[in-house]
């Protein structure tokens, strides 16, 4: 489905949580060419958070109240608790609207699939929100890699730690199982997806799961080893409870490796509300001393290697990708069929750590 060029394309967001305040409202406002049209949420003080960010938006409380307006609107973005993702988008698929939908798209392999199946039988969008491809430091990595600055990579590693020892609460530490909650479906899928994205398929995975936290219900401390077809290993770490933080990325190659400490500066600019403009040339962007290192021998912190200047951040990138779908039917950013080899992983990984064996995938 293409659109016109002469007016902005209308956007509903259902949810105005984290994801949806955070992350899509800010960037669908500052993507030429769309609109940020409708805020879904039945909370007063999310919507009257929402009207004073974003005057002129229209609410409606469930997600029910987009389909009888249908062709008032471009796409919905879902960006609502991850059990609601499956109906939400099906709903909106049926309705004959595209959609984005946020990381994990759903719970199983199997429900991306079908959702996959559905787009493509009405003609319309999906994409998946996996906003880290656009991250600094992977960028850069994939800019080392492409340009053969390491020789054979041989092994991945990739850590999105943080030290959170008391709980937050809320549905991402829920132990229900229709949840999705812990971290093996939170930052799990972005650590998979960044690695399926460098190195391809999957074969084999390997994962130790763990509740470290008192009182917490669901994974707070996992461990997903990853074999891919072309026999490089990630090896890929989340935790809220890493008291010492490691390297976000420690790559081995054949002639160098690469060690990237620290996080991509969106996201704190995003919550301290900043906003992405056009043209603007410091978004993104990292001091010097946070740049990774790469070189052969020697450890990064006692001098080993040299500086690689890290590219900036580009969460916009997303957005205007969906924009040029949408009018001139290019391909998605990131499709359904990506996001289900990703949650084929993270399936495979739940098994491993319950079941203490390694799990082969596409046997």
């Amino acid at each position: 489905m293409t659109r016109r060029a002469s007016s902005p394309l209308r956007v509903g967001l259902v949810g105005y949580g984290l994801a949806g305040s955070i992350f899509h409202a800010p960037l669908i406002a500052s993507t030429p060419g769309l609109l940020l049209d409708t805020v879904v949420t039945s909370s007063d003080e999310r919507l009257e958070q929402a009207r004073a960010a974003y005057p002129g938006v229209r609410f409606a409380a469930t997600p029910e109240g987009l389909w009888s307006r249908a062709d008032e609107l471009d796409l919905i973005v879902i960006a609502s608790p991850n059990k609601t993702h499956v109906p939400v988008a099906t709903a909106a698929l049926e309705a004959g609207l595209p959609v984005v939908v946020d990381k994990p798209i759903a719970g199983t392999a199997a429900e991306a699939r079908a959702l996959g199946a559905l787009a493509r039988e009405r003609g319309l969008l999906l994409s998946v929100f996996q906003n880290r491809r656009w991250d600094n430091d992977f960028r850069t990595l994939h800019r080392l890699i492409d340009g053969g600055e390491l020789g054979d990579v041989l092994r991945f590693e990739s850590r999105f730690e943080r030290w959170r020892p008391q709980l937050k609460g809320g549905w991402r530490e829920s132990g229900a199982p229709e949840e999705f909650g812990g971290l093996l479906y939170d930052l799990g899928s972005h650590v998979v997806d960044q690695a399926l994205v460098l190195f391809g398929p999957a074969v084999r995975v390997y994962a130790e799961s763990d509740v470290r936290r008192p009182g917490a219900q669901t994974d707070d401390d996992t461990f997903i080893a990853v074999t891919h077809a072309n026999g490089v290993r990630s090896h890929l770490y989340v935790s809220a409870t890493a008291a010492q933080l490691g390297p976000r990325f420690r790559v081995l190659g054949s002639s160098a490796g690469y060690v990237k400490y620290g996080l991509d500066p969106q996201e704190t600019a995003l919550r301290d509300g900043a906003r992405p403009r056009p043209g603007d040339t410091c978004w993104g962007v990292e001091p010097e001393q946070l740049w990774g290192r790469l070189g052969s021998g020697e450890s990064p912190l006692t001098g080993g290697g040299h500086p690689v200047e890290t590219l900036p951040g580009d969460y916009p990138a997303y957005y205007a990708a969906i924009a040029d779908a949408l009018r001139d039917g290019t391909p998605p950013p990131v499709t359904a069929e990506e996001a289900a080899a990703a949650l084929d992983v993270l399936e495979a990984a739940r098994r491993s750590a319950r079941e203490g064996i390694a799990v082969e995938l596409g046997s």
